[in-house]
């Protein structure tokens, strides 16, 4: 069993995982329970809906949630899914207004909004991804510890030589704050220590990152693994630990994060549909797999009575 007690974004990530195997659900949209969405998902599709959907939020997953959405709207044809990758914050900040109809996260919403906001929000978290730090192909650095990411990105570690690899000055790409990817990864990084160090670039989206990483030599910065590109960059090990899905779920890879759909208590009917849809089989038994992601469920922990977490 591990002895290392969690965050709180791991501790709800996982309980939230766990409460997928045991059944227990999510609370969907409304108050309805979202235990019997698997089943009311594809029934959900095929039922007659019209409205519109906005969504803003996480850069991080809106490539699946994008597709999924051109499924939703393939079988429900009178309705309009469309929206906006511009950040965590941004996307909690709007749902919380009403001003989109979901709002897309990395991070729990109480992290960015005020409790008198988040409690007029529901959760429906619709998958597990992990992230991890990426460096220009001519960087010969292939592992790094927690340790010396930190050094990294705190601006102590300002040379790669410093950590096996050339005399050559590290440019440090970082994402601009409000981005979940980079609340995840400091948290990970971090832990509680607050860090206010910009680095060469502060880049808004992930989309961003992997351009720039693509044409910046010495650089290192960090993406979720749906945006990894080993033809632009090469992503590397944490503590010796290869950064893949599989190394997710039995959580040996320590950073990653539950990608969240918020909406309000009183959305509409649309929004409640194209939501339950995410979770429902047609989604979460196949695409989510696709787009690189990792379905809540799979998430391989138990919680014993300590409140701490071990992998199976």
């Amino acid at each position: 069993m591990l002895d290392q007690a969690y965050s709180r974004r791991q501790f709800l990530g996982l309980a939230g995982g766990l409460a997928s195997i045991v059944g227990l659900g999510l609370v969907g949209c409304g108050g309805s329970n979202a235990a019997n969405t698997a089943a009311e998902g594809s029934a959900a599709a095929a039922e007659s809906v019209s409205g519109e959907v906005t969504y803003d939020g996480a850069s991080s997953f809106q490539a699946l949630v994008e597709t999924a959405a051109e499924k939703f709207m393939d079988a429900n044809p009178d309705v309009s899914v469309s929206g906006s990758g511009n950040g965590s914050g941004k996307g909690l900040t709007a749902v919380a207004a009403g001003t989109v109809a979901i709002g897309n996260s990395d991070v729990f919403a109480e992290t960015k909004l005020e409790a008198d906001q988040v409690k007029n929000l529901v959760d429906h978290e619709v998958a597990v991804v992990g992230m991890g730090p990426v460096v220009s192909k001519n960087v010969k650095v292939d592992d790094l510890s927690l340790e010396q990411l930190k050094g990294i990105f705190s601006g102590q570690i300002t040379n790669w030589k410093e950590v096996g690899g050339d005399d050559a000055k590290i440019v440090v790409l970082n994402r601009k704050a409000g981005s979940g990817t980079r609340a995840t990864f400091e948290a990970a990084v971090f832990g509680d220590e607050a860090v206010d160090f910009k680095g060469d670039a502060e880049l808004d989206k992930s989309g961003d990152v992997q351009t720039q990483m693509g044409s910046t030599d010495n650089a290192i910065s960090y993406l979720d693994f749906s945006h990894f590109d080993d033809s632009k960059f090469n992503a590397i090990k944490v503590e010796g630990v290869e950064p893949k899905s599989a190394n997710v779920t039995d959580d040996s890879f320590k950073i990653w994060a539950t990608e969240h759909m918020y909406c309000s208590k009183d959305a509409d009917e649309a929004t409640k549909a194209f939501l339950e849809f995410m979770l429902s089989d047609d989604v979460q038994g196949k695409l989510v797999e696709e787009q690189g992601f990792i379905p809540v469920s799979a998430m391989k922990v138990v919680k014993d009575v300590s409140g701490k977490v071990s992998a199976k």
